[in-house]
Parts: structure tokens; sequence; C-alpha cells
């Protein structure tokens, strides 16, 4: 087998099929696993040129990433592709405490220690902007600061209160970051950038020349040893584009087939943002059933199976229904959740993960006791504990619904699982149509 051009581990699930789908638009082979591959799994997709590993780095402390990360770095090192890509989400949501980038920087360093890491946070084409350290994040029409965005600026548990990303990086790691700005990009030289003195180096863009010329340097470091790289799928993009220019790699000739004449789509939808709110409602209107799930369910298993059984029968006569658990931030069952949970012992920094896992198991079953070839998952911490729990090994770009949330074929060894549909969606992407237009595809 050829050296592998990238590699690279999302810190959720939708960041990690994001990645994937940027990829796949450039005709490049991509296979995200959901776990460290074994040589099995690994040989059998030996001419993609580019893996990736998909986990839920973003949603834990330090202790629980070092744990998920650990045996990943190693295996990245092992495999020694050209390039290995922390992809963190495109409005860099993170903190010291939870999901941070700073941490998964410090333990790359026990695998990757040439030069500065780059760091490359915009990604135009998902409006994602960052100008002179700063970043901003399209919502709707408008373009915010971040820290000032509607929506991430309260998210529940990393609210971005800091847009300056060099300060916010810096107080999540000791190694030094700087930053590359936009004139620096009009004039600097890779010469320049070389002699660096700092650990990691954040560059800005605005729009594509700027991108391009990331690519650029970026693709000058690809040398026999790995480089480490983090940042949003902009990366994938620029490596993509250089990709694309240099040719001699692995391209799809054609998606794998999607499924014709789906007859039902559950959705699960554990996002409180108010894009997925807007996308929930227009989902009702396009006919889809919506069933908002009583938050007493978490903690009593007994009456959380009967439910579901009532899903499944509800399934036959509703063949398009989702599942939620609230409906934007100002909906009631959020703070009446976490009260609950409190109560029941339930600590405040793993109430997200608890939520995760039971909306895991729950979709696990109702998929188990029905007949549904293609699934939706909104929400992107929702995304990685629910897909985790469905015995799949692995996930291929099927086709390109919207920026970032594609519809992927799943491999399984489990019968049930192996050949179905499903579609893994951030708070933030989608589109208002998502729901539906997932629904129509084939």
């Amino acid at each position: 087998m050829s050296k592998r051009l990238l590699a690279f581990y999302g810190d959720d699930f939708t960041g990690s099929t994001d990645a994937m789908e940027a990829l796949h638009k450039f005709g490049l082979k991509t296979i995200l696993f959901l776990r460290v591959p074994d040589e099995e799994h690994l040989k059998a997709f030996d001419k993609y040129p580019c893996i990736g590993i998909a986990g839920t780095a973003r949603a834990k402390r330090k202790e629980g990433m070092k744990k998920e990360l650990t045996p990943i770095l190693e295996f990245f090192h092992k495999m020694n592709p050209y390039f290995v890509h922390y992809k963190v989400c495109s409005t860099f949501d993170s903190s010291p405490e939870v999901g941070s980038i700073g941490y998964a920087a410090d333990l790359a360093r026990e695998y990757f220690r040439n030069d500065y890491y780059p760091l490359l946070v915009a990604a135009p084409r998902l409006g994602r902007y960052t100008a002179f350290g700063h970043h901003f994040a399209k919502f709707g029409e408008e373009v915010f600061r971040l820290d000032q965005h509607p929506v991430m600026s309260k998210h529940p548990v990393t609210p971005m209160d800091e847009s300056d990303l060099v300060k916010h990086l810096q107080k999540q790691t000791e190694q030094n970051v700087g930053k590359v700005t936009i004139l620096d990009l009009e004039k600097v030289l890779e010469e320049s950038i070389t002699a660096t003195s700092e650990d990691i180096l954040l560059f800005d863009a605005l729009e594509e020349k700027h991108m391009s010329k990331i690519g650029d340097i970026i693709w000058d470091k690809k040398a026999e040893d790995t480089q480490f790289l983090l940042g949003s799928s902009g990366i994938e993009y620029v490596l993509g584009e250089k990709m694309e220019k240099e040719g001699g790699y692995s391209l799809h000739s054609s998606n794998p087939l999607k499924k014709k004449n789906i007859q039902s789509v559950l959705g699960f939808s554990g996002s409180v943002s108010e894009v997925t709110k807007q996308q929930l409602d227009q989902a009702e209107k396009d006919g889809f059933h919506l069933e908002k799930i009583p938050y007493e369910l978490f903690t009593n298993d007994e009456k959380a199976l009967s439910y579901l059984n009532q899903m499944i029968e509800l399934l036959k006569v509703k063949p398009k229904l989702i599942l939620y658990t609230a409906k934007g931030r100002e909906d009631a069952a959020i703070e009446q959740t976490r009260q609950h949970l409190l109560q029941a012992g339930i600590e405040k920094e793993d109430i997200g993960i608890f939520i995760g896992e039971k909306l895991g198991d729950w979709t696990k079953y109702m998929m188990d006791h029905s007949e549904v070839e293609r699934l939706i998952i909104s929400g992107g911490d929702t995304s990685g504990f629910v897909t985790s729990q469905l015995e799949i090994y692995g996930l291929e770009v099927v086709e390109s619904v919207a920026p970032g949330a594609p519809l992927c074929l799943a491999y399984s060894q489990n019968k049930r699982y192996d050949g179905i549909e499903i579609a893994l969606k951030s708070g933030q992407l989608g589109g208002l149509h998502f729901f539906e237009n997932i629904f129509r595809v084939g």
C-alpha cells in the first residue's frame, strides 16, 4: 500500500463527516472509521488515500480526552501519512476544561514533534472567517463575531465569550500560539514562516485566495515525516484543492449506490440551537411527525421502554418521525432536564454525555425493532454518542445534501446496520429543509 496522504480525527461525529465530505468534493476516496480500525478493515480500504476516525473528545474533560486520543495518535503515528489533522468545529467551541483543543495539541506533541502546527479555522464555503486573529461565523444572512454570535456565544457547554482565537487557545496550552494575518499573507514568504518561534500558528482567511495561499504553505510542509495540522474542515478544502491539482491520487468515479424509494426515516435531535429549531419547525410543515421526548424518561428505563415501543408502532403510520429533546434555547425542557438529572445525581459536566448515551441506546432499540433504512441525527455531540451505539465501524459519503452534512453509507458486521444510510448534522448546519431533503435523496 502506498503512503496515505491524510489521516484525520474529528472531535465530534458531525465534524468528522464534514471533513470527509470536503475531501469527497474533490473526488478523494475517504473512509471514516468510528474507532481505530483493525488490520482487516484497514486493508479493505487500502486504496483510499484519506482516512478519518470520528470521536467525541469535544464533549470530554482532559482525562476522557487522553483515554480516547492516545491510541488514535499512536495509530496515526505508526501509519505515518503525509498529514495528520486534528479536526475541530469551525466555531472553535472549546474550553480549558471541556474539549480542550490546546490539550489535544499537547498530546500530539508526544508523537509529532516537527516544526510548528498550522492552525486554520476559517472555512469561507461554510461562512466561517478569521481576520487579525478574530473569528466570525455566519448566521442566516448575517456574519457575527464569535463572542456576539446568537448561537455560539450561548453554547450550553462551551459558550464562546472570546473571538480572539490566539487568546482563546493560549488558555488551553503551554505551547506558544501565534498568528499570520491577512496582511502577512499578502506579503509573507514561506521562509519567514518556517523561521517562526511559535509552536502553533493561526492563519487568517476571508476568501478563497487566502485559502489557496495557505494551501500552498501547508503543502510545502509535505515530507517523509508526518506534519500535524489543527483546524476546521478548511484544512480538507485547502488540501483537497492541492491534491486535485497535483493528481496521482485515487479518485472515486461514482458515489456508493443510494437507496431508492425509502419508505420511512427516523430522526433523533439533541441539538438546542436556533438553527435546528427552525429546521424542526420546517420539517413539521414538510410532513414530518415530531415527538418531544419527556425528560423523565432519562432516569426511568421502564417508562422509556414503553415509550419507545409506542414510537415503533407510531412509525408504521407516521413514517417520517423525529424524536427531539428541546426546540431552541428558550425551551423550558432544557432547564427541567438539567434539574431532573442533577437531582438524580448526575454531575453537571456529565449531563451532555449522559443524555447522548441514552439517546444512543434508544436509537439502537428502535432500529433493532423496526425496518428503518435511513437515519438522521441532529447535534454534534448527540451524533457521536448515538452512532457509537449502532455497531457501525465505518461511513462513506453517499451524497452531499447540504454543506457539512452529507448522507452517508454505513459499514457494519451486523447485517441490520450494514448498508443503512445515516445523516449526521451539527446544530448549525444543514439548511432549512434539511430533514425533507435527506428523505428525498434517491
